[in-house]
């Protein structure tokens, strides 16, 4: 079938101008940076899709919106963009509300989007990757710095604004790459950590990836848990008021919250978390595997709890909150979560 042309795509948008951009796409086969870029000159600017160009302007506008995602969870903090760190492989912003780890070179295609609402202008900035897949989204709120928008666009703008993108193949989620053979020596490398982010390169070099250390490895290092132990995480997490770090990303950003969550409200197959400042949206029905994970650290035992969807990519992770917080309440809410029961052959 032709792809749709931009003209044709804000023909159809127009008919439909509600439904979620994602969802719109897919349904109608774009990608979401194809809907996107149909509106440049219509409210839509190409602009430079680099980290160290975007980020410090996001610095400067003030509170916003930052949203990350992936195919199954949606995770959106309120907050400032503060303590921006450049790096040649990641790039990081260290904020107390707005925590991200950036992977530049997944940042294709940007835009800046400005919609007419009753409301007053909606404005956003918009990164996808070589598929055309979202990586990052900014989200101006009305308490943003919003006289800066203009000299941001004239900054970033793009010499050449086309409303048609060349997008690559759509590149497959690497499946669980692990060896039961060699469990021994990848417990034993898995006791020598002494930081968790060596967690990776370890697994890396056991020829390994992370789904499939942990079907390999085994108890306790992985312990195998029923799907529903995501959702029973947060939901005891935020009765009995443990704090927590959630993680979800995508190959070009992962967006992390710290802190406290409060208000759980499951709507369907999603489950949510509906916080003032934070919101994460999870298909819980799309979980097919669930860890209960644990890592060796110096300064401690660190146990997290870690859902992947049926093709392998990793949904989320969840850990205790461990700055100025003792251990013992998230440990003992994941030992407590419910372990697979095996289906004896």
């Amino acid at each position: 079938m032709a792809k749709l042309g931009p003209d044709q795509i804000r023909a159809l948008r127009a008919v439909n101008p509600k439904a979620r951009a994602r969802d719109f796409a897919t349904q109608n086969g774009l990608a979401e940076a194809d809907l996107v870029a149909a509106f440049v000159g219509h409210g839509t600017i190409a602009i430079v899709a680099d980290p160290d160009r975007m980020l410090p302007w996001a610095g400067r506008l003030g509170e916003v919106l930052a949203l990350t995602r992936n195919e199954s969870c949606v995770h959106e903090r309120v907050g400032n963009y503060l303590d921006y760190r450049t790096g040649a492989f990641a790039s990081m912003v260290l904020g107390p509300e707005i925590d991200l780890r950036v992977f530049g070179k997944h940042w294709v295609h940007a835009f800046a989007i400005e919609e007419t609402t009753d409301e007053g202008p909606k404005r956003s900035l918009q990164v996808f990757d070589a598929a055309g897949d979202a990586v990052h989204k900014i989200h101006l709120k009305p308490q943003s710095n919003h006289a800066l928008w203009s000299d941001l666009l004239a900054n970033m703008r793009l010499a050449e604004q086309h409303a048609a993108l060349q997008l690559a193949d759509r590149r497959p989620v690497e499946a669980a790459k692990g060896d039961a053979n060699g469990a021994v020596d990848l417990r034993a490398a898995w006791d020598r950590m002494t930081d968790t982010h060596q967690f990776l390169g370890m697994v890396k070099d056991q020829g390994m990836n992370r789904l499939g250390a942990y079907r390999a490895a085994g108890a306790p290092y992985a312990q195998r848990l029923e799907p529903e132990s995501v959702t029973l995480t947060l939901t005891r997490a935020a009765e009995a008021a443990i704090p927590v770090m959630i993680f979800v990303g995508n190959p070009g950003c992962i967006q992390i919250h710290g802190g406290p969550i409060e208000k759980i409200v499951p709507m369907g197959p999603w489950i949510n978390v509906m916080d003032p400042r934070f919101n994460l949206h999870l298909r819980a029905d799309r979980i097919a595997e669930v860890y209960g994970v644990w890592k060796p650290t110096r300064t401690g035992d660190v146990l997290s709890v870690e859902g992947f969807a049926a093709d392998g990519e990793l949904i989320l992770q969840v850990f205790g909150y461990r700055k100025d917080t003792p251990a013992e309440p998230w440990n003992a809410l994941v030992w407590a979560l419910p372990r697979l029961q095996e289906v004896a052959a």
